[in-house]
């Protein structure tokens, strides 16, 4: 007898656990729940129960009148819930509150927030769309995009998103689901829609999976008709049920069913989905044996015959099984109607008390039994956080898929052995794309009026990239090639390489006849500006790809097809939040430059942070000059950066002789220049040089010597106009003599050295192996340093005498020269002696802008790699980045400056050791740090107007930008 109790008791103890289980909207304290249900409930008049089952449309935009018109129905109908559309949070926070103090029980809160609440209100934050997710192979992204995106629902004090969109869209021209769909592939779909649901409802925001029993084979618009689905039973059983089963298995709390007619599961015409019992009590509730709240679709939409009067529709959808009624056209003859059905014995006590309990159980759940109002401080910044956009960046990162890649065109190699052209096609903006291509290497917009002309134009390039580009609006928008488009795009492939980029849904493909002629496709699904952005970063080989097709396009694609890329170690572009940085903390850095702007301690700033091989801060601060109307400083301007040079320029070019075996550390000048064989300075070795500990004089100013009496350049030495015997040129209009760069080099040789090996920073090491370079290729070292590294690099910005090359007004202006040149130094090495050596001096005369000189830096920290090229072996690297007399005071390696060893020094005391890096005189500073795998970039014109006041050194400005960028770091 005892076991025959203890087995009634394990019944009916795994019997409640079974229904608690698969009941989703049963809570853990499930006692606690009932009661509270029951007591609302038996406390409820007829009129109240049933004004339960609505749901209608509410807008936060559309004034007092509307706000009274939901306020009457709250109060005088006492409907359930309410489902927000358009508007904007805060005045969406404030009438939800509102209407939640004028309703009895509160009030269940919905919204139509597919892809984020910007679906429906302004000033919130947009997730990429469903069919860009449904190319992510990663569904923990997608269970990501569910809780962050459930977080901003509950700080909207809203319960249930009708989303998951689980439709499994066969139908490329569906005109209402596309974008909206996972794809079309029912696993992917079910895999997405589920993980998307766990993230969403552990935020504790109930998920809707729709539209039941699936809308993806359709080619009208439910909005406007009634659409028909034409599959069979078993065929819809096996394919647009198949995510439903999943789902429900895991706890979905909703389902909505659609406003579709279903030939084959309700025979009846002219009777949506919502309203054939079948459809839902026999195959959702008792096949399918779901127990979650079921929802209509939209009630006022169109198609449906048979219910002519007000509340027909409405009590028909009851009666089918819903239990939330979804925007009625009349709530108060609805409510009449059931009312009526319900006094004639039509709707019993069990049918609407098993609703109106499921509703309050919903309620329960979410937390409305304790009820608080919305917070309105800070909801718009709560509602637009850093990791939702931290997100977005990764979710584009994973979804950008490439569909051909003839011959490994991508991602693009050997930059200095391309021309490549940009063609823009499409209605859309695609100037971020093109902007972004350019961070990697000249990249040329071309366009044309007619056809014969681009092509003529294209001509000259031997890769084109063609961006299609079509609104981000909506999912919407049309996303397909004119017939002009397409005679173009033929064309263009015919005669050019083309990587064709599609920032559109897939689907666009559909309308190439060929791509035959395409070397490369890549699909970007959206035209958003972090699409673009990470589109130009994968074909350059910065991020790697990794998305596969959702949908299959013809020509060959299928749905899962995608080619995988591996990156190329280039630096990409993105959020602080990404490497362990705080965008918050980040902006610290912006009060100093402009501090630095404002007491015009420099006319103008470039700043640029990189952590693991991302840049995540590049701002730019100030103007040109100090003149009114200067131009601001932008990110293409050009820079001189001084002894920068030294290491952009001089010591690379050293690093991979020595790698080579041609010079070794040790070698000594008599070795490589035979005219220091009887000087003083024979034994000087290239360790003991680059390191400063060379006893060479710090400086030597040469151009004292070419001077007249009035401290103005001497005729002996100088021209106006060029020559054979005057072809250095100085600056505007100014010309030096041919020979006097041979006077420098003997300057050198015959000085006397210090009196003792101690640390003294000189120029005159990069005078003597300057000429040691180009005498060992016959060539300069402007050309050289453009040949063996920039061309390569894509560095394009930077160069010696820009004026060659650049336009005066993306040259930044270093001084007003009142003592040697005597006119404003503009596109022209400011420091004396690199200028007398026709700009191009080992120690100075390098010009470039922030983005090029961390691509040099990251080259550096990455041990000698960057591109897909290696540069020089780690080892090399390693052995310039050495500090070889640390225990004689002296903290430089070899050409790279180094922290310092006391409390003094050129960082902020806060790097690690193995850093390194240089500084400037006209203010520039670059830093890299392989512990943190930090690059750190400061460009000024701080010598502008004069050069003789550095209070950017005074008030350690670039030191404690830098203290303040190791602040940043949380991880």
């Amino acid at each position: 007898m005892r076991h025959l109790l203890y087995l009634i008791f394990f019944l009916c103890t795994s019997w409640s656990l079974f229904s608690q289980t698969t009941n989703p909207l049963i809570t853990k304290d499930a006692e606690a729940q009932q009661k509270w249900v029951d007591s609302l409930y038996n406390q409820m008049s007829l009129e109240e129960k049933i004004g339960q089952l609505f749901m209608v449309q509410a807008f936060s935009n559309q004034g007092l009148a509307h706000e009274n018109l939901i306020s009457q129905l709250i109060t005088n109908h006492h409907i359930g819930g309410i489902i927000f559309s358009k508007g904007d949070p805060m005045s969406q926070a404030r009438i939800n509150n509102i209407f939640q103090d004028a309703s009895k029980i509160p009030l269940l809160i919905g919204m139509d927030a597919e892809w984020g609440l910007s679906m429906r209100l302004e000033n919130t934050y947009a997730f990429p769309w469903n069919m860009t997710l449904g190319a992510i192979t990663d569904n923990s992204l997608i269970e990501q995009v569910g809780k962050q995106l459930g977080e901003h629902c509950k700080r909207l004090g809203v319960h249930f998103n009708f989303a998951p969109v689980v439709d499994i869209n066969t139908n490329p021209i569906n005109p209402i689901i596309g974008n909206r769909s996972f794809g079309e592939d029912r696993d992917n779909v079910t895999n997405k829609a589920l993980a998307f649901m766990k993230g969403m409802q552990e935020a504790g925001v109930l998920a809707n999976a729709k539209h039941f029993p699936g809308h993806g084979d359709t080619d009208s618009d439910s909005h406007k008709t009634l659409p028909t689905i034409h599959f069979d039973e078993k065929r819809i059983d096996s394919v647009e049920l198949y995510p439903y089963r999943s789902l429900i298995k895991q706890g979905l709390s909703s389902v909505m069913v659609a406003h579709l007619n279903v030939p084959a599961l309700e025979p009846q015409e002219g009777v949506p989905s919502s309203l054939s019992h079948h459809i839902v009590t026999d195959i959702l509730k008792d096949s399918l044996q779901f127990q979650g709240l079921i929802y209509t679709d939209a009630l006022n939409m169109k198609g449906a015959s048979n219910f002519s009067l007000p509340g027909d529709i409405d009590l028909a959808a009851f009666l089918a099984g819903n239990d939330v009624l979804l925007i009625s056209e009349d709530v108060p003859k609805a409510i009449t109607k059931i009312m009526e059905a319900y006094d004639a014995g039509i709707v019993t006590e069990e049918r609407l008390s098993h609703s109106v309990k499921k509703i309050l159980q919903a309620k329960y759940k979410v937390g409305l039994n304790k009820y608080k109002p919305i917070e309105t401080k800070h909801l718009i910044e709560d509602l637009n956080r850093i990791k939702d956009e931290t997100l977005s960046e990764i979710l584009f990162e994973n979804a950008i898929t490439v569909l051909k890649n003839k011959d490994e065109v991508l991602p693009i190699r050997k930059l200095e052995k391309k021309k490549i052209a940009y063609v823009q096609m499409g209605d859309d903006d695609g100037s971020i794309f093109l902007k972004e291509l350019q961070k990697y290497t000249k990249v040329h917009e071309v366009s044309a009026d007619n056809l014969d002309e681009l092509i003529t134009k294209l001509s000259a390039y031997n890769t084109v990239i063609v961006g299609f580009h079509r609104s981000n609006d909506s999912p919407w928008k049309d996303y397909a090639f004119s017939d002009k488009e397409l005679v173009w795009l033929y064309e263009i492939a015919r005669t050019n390489n083309v990587i064709l980029d599609l920032f559109v849904k897939p689907y666009a493909l559909l309308n190439l006849s060929t791509v035959e002629n395409f070397e490369s496709i890549v699909v970007s699904y959206q035209n958003s500006e972090i699409a673009q952005q990470k589109s130009a970063q994968l074909i350059f080989g910065a991020i790697s790809a990794k998305g596969v097709l959702p949908v299959s396009v013809g020509n060959g694609f299928h749905a899962g097809d995608g080619i995988a890329l591996s990156n190329l170690s280039r630096l990409n572009y993105g959020l602080p939040e990404r490497v362990g940085m705080s965008s918050e903390k980040l902006k610290k850095l912006d009060s100093i430059a402009q501090y630095a702007i404002d007491k015009k301690m420099t006319p103008g700033i470039q700043l640029l942070v990189a952590r693991k091989g991302k840049i995540v801060y590049n701002k730019n601060f100030g103007t040109h000059t100090y003149d009114r109307g200067s131009e601001p400083v932008s990110f293409d301007d050009i820079y001189d950066v001084a002894s920068l040079t030294k290491i952009l320029a001089t010591l690379p070019l050293l690093m991979e002789l020595e790698e080579n075996g041609i010079v070794s550390l040790d070698s000594k000048l008599s070795d490589i220049l035979p005219e220091y064989a009887n000087s003083n300075k024979k034994n000087i070795t290239l360790k003991k040089m680059l390191s400063h500990y060379a006893r060479l004089k710090p400086w030597i100013p040469f151009y004292y010597a070419t001077l007249d009496s009035t401290k103005h350049p001497d005729p002996k030495y100088y021209r106006k106009e060029p020559s054979k015997k005057f072809s250095v040129k100085i600056a505007n209009n100014l010309y030096m003599r041919t020979d006097y760069q041979d006077s420098i080099q003997k300057i050198i040789l015959e000085t006397d050295l210090l009196d003792r090996e101690r640390y003294r920073y000189s120029d005159l090491p990069y005078y003597i192996l300057k000429k040691y370079i180009e005498t060992y290729y016959d060539k300069g070292l402007d050309e050289l340093v453009q040949t063996h590294f920039y061309e390569s690099l894509g560095a394009n910005y930077t160069t010696y005498n820009p004026y060659n090359k650049f336009s005066g007004k993306k040259i930044v202006p270093t001084e007003i020269d009142d003592y040697y040149r005597y006119q404003e130094v503009h596109g022209y090495v400011h420091d004396m002696g690199a200028a007398m050596q026709n700009g191009v001096g080992g120690h100075a005369g390098i010009f470039s802008n922030a983005n090029d000189v961390a691509k040099i830096m990251q080259l550096f920290l990455q041990k000698g790699f960057y591109g897909g090229k290696r540069y020089f072996k780690p080892d090399t690297v390693d052995e310039f980045n050495t500090c070889y007399f640390c225990d004689k005071d002296n903290r430089r390696g070899i050409g790279f400056d180094k922290p310092q060893l006391g409390d003094e020094g050129p960082t902020c005391g806060c790097v690690s050791m193995t850093s390194f890096g240089h500084s400037g005189f006209t203010g520039t500073y670059a830093w890299a740090d392989p512990e943190e795998e930090i690059v750190y970039v400061f460009l000024a014109n701080r010598t502008y107007p004069k050069a003789d006041s550095n209070l950017l050194l005074k008030e350690n400005i670039r030191t404690d930008i830098q203290r303040l960028i190791y602040e940043a770091i949380i991880d």
